[in-house]
């Protein structure tokens, strides 16, 4: 008789896991603002939000804050707050997410040696198409 564990499928969830074991990281760290949020904390050091949202640009404050909370439950940004008058909240990034330092710099490489070479065959695949 085999045992329950055997009889399982994956759940859903895990497949993709399953499929790339990568995929949780992808979606943990690829996100829309998640990335732009990362870069500039790991860039700039510690921010205050507005500082934070000048420099990544057209996010809005809603969303910016939506994802400071989420890295913050990831364990990837530290929020900081001042009781002071006004107070004060600071973000940075945590060791975790500074752990992916070598990830960006990697993936920046690869965008400067390479993307003028997406650039010229997304060109032929239109002209083609």
């Amino acid at each position: 008789m085999s045992s329950p564990s055997a009889r399982t499928a994956p759940s859903p969830a895990a497949a993709p896991a399953l499929a790339c074991p990568i995929s949780p990281v992808v979606d943990l760290v690829f996100s829309r603002w998640t990335t732009p949020i990362l870069w500039t904390l790991h860039t700039h050091g510690r921010q205050r939000f507005v500082e934070l949202q000048r420099r990544i640009g057209t996010v809005t404050p809603k969303v910016l804050t939506q994802r400071l909370r989420q890295l913050e439950r990831d364990g990837l940004v530290i929020r900081t707050y001042h009781p002071e008058v006004p107070p004060r909240v600071e973000y940075e990034i945590s060791e975790l997410g500074g752990s992916l330092a070598p990830l960006f710099a990697s993936l920046a490489h690869w965008s400067q040696e390479h993307m003028g070479e997406v650039d010229r065959a997304r060109s032929r695949y239109d002209e083609a198409n």
